[in-house]
Formats: C-alpha cells, sequence, structure tokens
C-alpha cells in the first residue's frame, strides 16, 4: 500500500551520485496502525483508515474512542482514509512503515500551506496599488470595485482584501530521493507547503510513475 500519514520536519540538502547538492524536504513517515479495513461487501467500496499518533484518551470523544478500542489499538491524533485494492492484504492492526515505498520513484504530498491571517491585496494578489505622490492618498488600497450604474454591484469573485494562506495543497510528482526505513524518513527533492511539524500526507505519484 503507497500510502501514509506524516509529519514535514524539516528541508535540508544531500549530494547526488555525480556530488552535485539537492534540496530536499524530510519527511517522517509513520509508523501509521491501521485502525478499519472497509471492503466492498459492507461499506461499498475498498479502503484503509491509518492512525498517526498516539493521544490521550482524554482528548477523544466516545464514539472515535469506541472505534479505536474496537479495533485493539491505541488512540491517535490523526485518522485518514486510503482507498486501495480489494486484493490489498492489509489487516486491523498492522503497521506502516516507510518502507512501503521504497522503490516508489514520485510522489504526491497533501498539506495545509501556513496561514497568513487577513491581509490587503498588495500581499494577498500581488496588485500594484495606487500612486506614492502626487495627490495619490490610496498607496496599498484596492481602487475600484464594481460599477455604479450598471449593474450596480460587485461581481462574485472579485480580488479583494480577506483570509490567506491556510489551504490545503498537493503537490504532486515530487522525487523520492531516500528512503531511509530504519527512521521512517523519506526525502523528496523540493520544499512542499507548511510549517515544520505540520501533518502531511504522502501518496504515491498518480500521474507519474
Amino acid at each position: 500500500m503507497k500510502g501514509l500519514i506524516g509529519k514535514k520536519l524539516g528541508m535540508t540538502s544531500v549530494y547526488g551520485e555525480d556530488g552535485a547538492a539537492i534540496p530536499v524536504t524530510v519527511i517522517e513517515a509513520g509508523p501509521c496502525v491501521v485502525v478499519q479495513r472497509k471492503n466492498n461487501g459492507k461499506e461499498g467500496y475498498s479502503a484503509v483508515q491509518l492512525g498517526y499518533e498516539d493521544q490521550k484518551e482524554q482528548r477523544l470523544n466516545k464514539p472515535d474512542l469506541g472505534q479505536y478500542k474496537k479495533a485493539g489499538v491505541a488512540p491517535k491524533r490523526v485518522l485518514q482514509e486510503f482507498r486501495v485494492e480489494e486484493s490489498e492484504e492489509v489487516a486491523v492492526g498492522d503497521v506502516l512503515t516507510a518502507s512501503a515505498f521504497e522503490g516508489v520513484g514520485y510522489v504526491d504530498v497533501v498539506s495545509k500551506g501556513k496561514g497568513r491571517g487577513f491581509q490587503g491585496v498588495v500581499k494577498r494578489y500581488d496588485f500594484g496599488g495606487g500612486r506614492a505622490s502626487h495627490g495619490g492618498g490610496w498607496v496599498r488600497r484596492t481602487g475600484s470595485i464594481g460599477m455604479k450604474e450598471h449593474p450596480g454591484r460587485t461581481f462574485k469573485g472579485k480580488k479583494m482584501p480577506g483570509h490567506m494562506g491556510g489551504n490545503r495543497v498537493t503537490t504532486q510528482n515530487l522525487k523520492v530521493i531516500q528512503v531511509r526505513a530504519d527512521e521512517n524518513l523519506i526525502l523528496v527533492k523540493g520544499s512542499i507547503p507548511g510549517a515544520n511539524g505540520d501533518i502531511v500526507t504522502i501518496k504515491e505519484a498518480l500521474k507519474k510513475r
């Protein structure tokens, strides 16, 4: 099964076979435990639910806690579902590690970008702003956002000040540079969104094998 929950640890560089420095993002992939196995006969589709990082029981509600107790595994902080083939031999209680990605050339990483809070249009959309001299008076403001007569309203989707960042982002086709199975680490070429310590999802690349 080529899918795991992990954590972004940070960036560094490693040297390739030709001696060139390669910038990489270090991802702690797993260990993840199988909490539930879904099949076509009961749920109508084939999937597994993976749990990552232990969590205190008092921080979970009763339905979630009951699910972990039914599976016989310790409560987890993160629970995500991955689609798998019906023939995949994965059972409840199995522990999946970074070794699942040995031999995989490219991966897709799903993460959450850094939140920037409420921002204006200059920072949010790279607007040029108004003139700074000769009676400008609106250096970093939006400018005109609609028409007075017709249609007399502001169109939907208009770029305006608002919340910036904190979105779910999928970075595709990242090359796997190293898989350190003994440390549960995957080193992928380039950067991924999010801060160090953020939870990420690693999957085998869909568009590039």
